[in-house]
Formats: C-alpha cells, structure tokens, sequence
C-alpha cells in the first residue's frame, strides 16, 4: 500500500534533489508549491499565519513526513515547525540525507546536521534523535544513493509510522 507522505526541506538549495526523491513513486507525496505560488503564500501581510495555513493543508490526510536533509535544513524555522507538528500529529517521521544526490547542475552538497538532534521530545526530555531516524542512503554515486533510496523508501516510512505509534 502505498502511503500519503508530507516532504519537508529546504527549498533553495535542495528542490531539485527533493523533486528527485518525490519521483520514486513508492510513496505518494503532496505535491510541491510552485516558486510563484509559494511567493504569494510566504508574502504580504500575516505571512506566518498564511504559511502554518498552507502546511497544515499539506499535512492533512498524510501518514509520514520525511524530511529530506540537506546542509543546512537543520535548526531552519519552517522545518523545525513541519517536524514538531507532525510528531505533535502523531505522524510517522523520518530523515532522508540527500547530500549525496546531485542537483539540477550536477552538484552535490555538504552533509548536514541532524535536524532531530535540536529538538526536544516533550515527555522524555530527549532529542527527538532519540526516537526519530535519520538515514544516509548508501552508494558512491548520486544513481547508487537514489537507487538505496528507491529500495528502501516504503520501509523506511512503515518503520517511521510504527515508531511514532509506540511513542507519545
């Protein structure tokens, strides 16, 4: 069965790469805010109440977030809102690291920190790290990383799921 997952990243530097992962098809995710229409959403007045609207859009109905891990994804206001809100929703959560995938120029990036590692699980006191996974596909190239990713994305989702259930 094929799960409804919320994707969470840093759009600038890692949209290409996050678009990459979207096209696995393993999962199905929502789809992504275009640049013009994120530019209306992130704009004008009450700019953050318009953007909590629009992720809690996305979020619903979904099962899992996956945060795509970038170099500098970790300690990003939007992202840390977009995990805290999905544990908080009893959703599955887990991280992908995507430094190893090229961008749209060829590029890779530099790993990044864990964005788990700075947020705290209310009841134990603990980084969310403590429960939440954060995986580092495997492979030397950017086609070894993607195909790890393809192999494993629908288990790495049903184990996030089944680990929130057993974590309040």
């Amino acid at each position: 069965m094929a799960r409804r997952c919320f994707y969470s990243f840093h759009y600038q530097p890692d949209n290409w790469r996050a678009s990459t992962v979207r096209q696995i098809g393993a999962i199905d995710g929502s789809a992504p805010a275009s640049d013009n229409d994120w530019e209306t959403i992130a704009s004008g007045a009450n700019r953050d109440q318009k953007i909590e609207a629009w992720i809690a859009r996305q979020m619903e109905g979904r099962t899992c977030t996956i945060v795509l891990v970038g170099s500098n994804t970790a300690g990003r206001k939007w992202i840390n809102h977009e995990i805290i809100q999905s544990w908080n929703k009893g959703l599955g959560l887990v991280g992908i690291r995507i430094h190893g995938l090229k961008d749209r120029h060829g590029n890779t990036s530099a790993l990044g920190v864990n964005p788990f590692d700075s947020i705290t699980h209310g009841p134990t006191q603990r980084p969310l790290s403590s429960l939440v996974k954060c995986y580092d596909p495997v492979g030397v190239t950017s086609q070894d990383r993607y195909g790890w990713i393809t192999q494993h994305l629908a288990n790495i989702v049903e184990d996030a799921i089944r680990i929130r259930a057993n974590n309040n």
